[in-house]
Parts: C-alpha cells; sequence; structure tokens
C-alpha cells in the first residue's frame, strides 16, 4: 500500500472538547498541511463552538447520525443524516446537537486545522471548561475571528 493510510471506526488521532470526541483520520502530518479530516461525535446539549469565521480555511460538514443545528452567517438551519455543509471562509458559523441522542459527523479543514484542536483538547483537560474568551483567544491564534 506504499504511503496509504487506513484506518478502522474509531482509529485515529482522539482528542476531546467540549464533550465531544473527535477522531482526527488525516492532519498536517499526513497531508502536508492540506487538510485535516475527523470524524466527530457531539453529544446533545453539549457547549456549541463561539460563533466564528475561518479568515483562510474552509469547513465542511457531512451529518452521519442525528440532527445537527447550523448558524450560517444570518440564517439557521437543522439537518439530519447524510446531509452536506460547505461553508467557506469569510462565513460566520457554528454548529451543535439539536437532538436528544449523540450526533455523529465528518468534518474536513482545508487547509489542515488539527493543530488547533490539539490545543482545545489541551485546554479541556482541566477540572473545569475553560472560559469561552480562553477559547476565543485561542481561535483566534489558529486564524479564526470570533464574535464578541
Amino acid at each position: 500500500m506504499g504511503n496509504a493510510i487506513v484506518l478502522a471506526d474509531g482509529e485515529g488521532q482522539v482528542y476531546s472538547a467540549r464533550g465531544s470526541e473527535l477522531v482526527f483520520k488525516a492532519g498536517r502530518a499526513t497531508t502536508d498541511g492540506r487538510f485535516s479530516f475527523m470524524d466527530r461525535t457531539l453529544p446533545p446539549g453539549g457547549r456549541r463552538p463561539p460563533k466564528h469565521v475561518h479568515v483562510a480555511a474552509s469547513e465542511a460538514f457531512y451529518v452521519l447520525e442525528g440532527e445537527i443545528e447550523f448558524w450560517l452567517d444570518d440564517a439557521t438551519t437543522r439537518q439530519g443524516a447524510g446531509a452536506f455543509v460547505l461553508v467557506p471562509g469569510g462565513v460566520s458559523h457554528s454548529f451543535a446537537n439539536a437532538g436528544p441522542e449523540p450526533a455523529r459527523l465528518l468534518i474536513l479543514h482545508a487547509p489542515a486545522m488539527d493543530a488547533y484542536f490539539e490545543e482545545l483538547h489541551e485546554l479541556w483537560l482541566g477540572d473545569e471548561p475553560p472560559a469561552p474568551e480562553t477559547e476565543k483567544e485561542l481561535m483566534r491564534r489558529h486564524g479564526m475571528v470570533t464574535e464578541t
């Protein structure tokens, strides 16, 4: 298989944050920074990311299970399994599990953003969740603009 990478369900670099499990299948080290790809499970009622804009990256979502609510600029939409949402750089957005059961989705960032999630994971290892402002500062350091 040469340099091909094959990972089974649940395999990859595992992080957690905001009650979510993030399993990275590909990241900056394996894609030369071109993209990162994760399988993410969102708990019901979990803390959603602050609404933000990727200055130099696009983000794509594919819903596998459950129902996800997306905030896209001034619009809101709920999408279930099989839905695809592409958020180009410059679009303000956030997302959360809108249902009573865990939801699962695939997320692709281009270029890769796994370094951000590695640091976010570290922030969430403490006994208490980090302050929203601490998360926003981390986001800014990784090329995202957050709403105040």
